[in-house]
């Protein structure tokens, strides 16, 4: 919807490091623009709750598969590799360097157990707890990060604003953490009265109808791989309606983007192996847990701790679906 004509950025804004961003000029570029989302997802985000609370989805599932999302998903993230390639093209080294960092942490370090200390039985013992197998998105860039830290520290990244590397600094938005308030409570309509066009309601309706099909998707994987039987059609129906009042929610709050499943949370499973019944009962499209079953989270300490040959150390349990 912003790729439009109308919301095309002027280009005084193009080079962040010279822009004021506490001006009065800046700030109403960026709230119409958010008003504008505003208006188009809560819009879009009510025929998403008429689709999931009336069944349509449900009926409508005989004619999703496989074949139907995987295109879809691809569709989707096609447009994501304009932004990944701008966002990466400020310092292609530091880029190619966060890249190395997140595969060699979940590829190679992850069957490297780091011993931790840990309180049990009234005594502190340590224990192995596989780090770079849970968190080694949040790790590649932490390094990354304190890379930048020194090249910026020794100015080894140039100082020019209009300079290739510059915005690799860690000093360019300094003035972001000066300037935020310390308490802030948001509320419906914070940016003003939002506004509604033909052209960007549409435009949220297509992504709402593709978000849709990857969370019916999404349903049935993160099922599969938690070991719960798969979601009926009046769960899903249920779990689309309740995305679409997220988005209502988003939406009035002004949060520039809706709630939906995502498919790297699901995959996130599947690396890292976190699943608890305290995080699944209470998804809207989740089966119900046996009845008088009390165990909560402990399989969260059973699947971070246990070998990856799948064999649980001593005191650990799992949760039955």
């Amino acid at each position: 919807m912003l790729s439009l004509p109308a919301w095309k950025c002027p280009e005084w804004t193009f080079n962040a490091s010279l822009v004021n961003t506490s001006s009065p000029e800046f700030t109403e570029e960026w709230q119409k623009r958010i008003r504008e989302l505003q208006g188009a997802i809560m819009v879009a985000s009510c025929v998403q709750m008429l689709v999931g609370f009336s069944g349509l989805i449900g009926f409508l599932m005989r004619f999703i598969g496989p074949l139907t999302i995987a295109p879809t998903i691809s569709l989707v993230a096609l447009p994501l590799f304009d932004s990944a390639g701008s966002n990466a093209g400020v310092h292609w080294g530091i880029a190619a360097v966060t890249i190395f960092l997140i595969v060699l942490f979940s590829q190679y370090l992850k069957n490297v157990a780091v011993p931790v200390p840990v309180y049990g039985g009234k005594k502190c013992h340590t224990s192995k707890f596989y780090l770079f197998q849970v968190f080694p998105v949040l790790l590649a860039l932490c390094l990354s990060w304190l890379l930048c830290f020194v090249l910026t520290v020794t100015n080894a990244l140039p100082t020019a604003p209009t300079a290739y590397g510059h915005l690799a600094r860690t000093d360019t938005k300094g003035n972001v953490l000066s300037q935020a308030p310390w308490f802030r409570f948001p509320y419906p309509g914070q940016w003003g009265l939002p506004t509604i066009s033909l052209a960007g309601v549409f435009g949220i309706i297509a992504g709402v109808i593709s978000s849709m099909v990857e969370s019916v998707g999404d349903y049935y994987a993160c099922a599969r791989l938690v070991g719960a039987p798969p979601p009926p059609r009046h769960a899903v129906n249920r779990g689309i309606g309740i995305e679409g009042l997220g988005c209502l929610l988003a939406g009035a709050w002004g949060t520039g983007n809706g709630t939906t499943s995502y498919s790297e949370n699901v995959g996130a499973l599947g690396i890292t192996r976190v699943c608890t019944s305290s995080c699944t009962q209470y998804l809207p499209f989740w089966p119900r847990l046996e009845a008088g079953s009390r165990e909560r989270g402990r399989n969260l300490l059973a699947r971070l701790f246990q070998d990856p040959s799948g064999a649980r150390g001593k005191g650990a349990s799992e949760t039955k679906l």
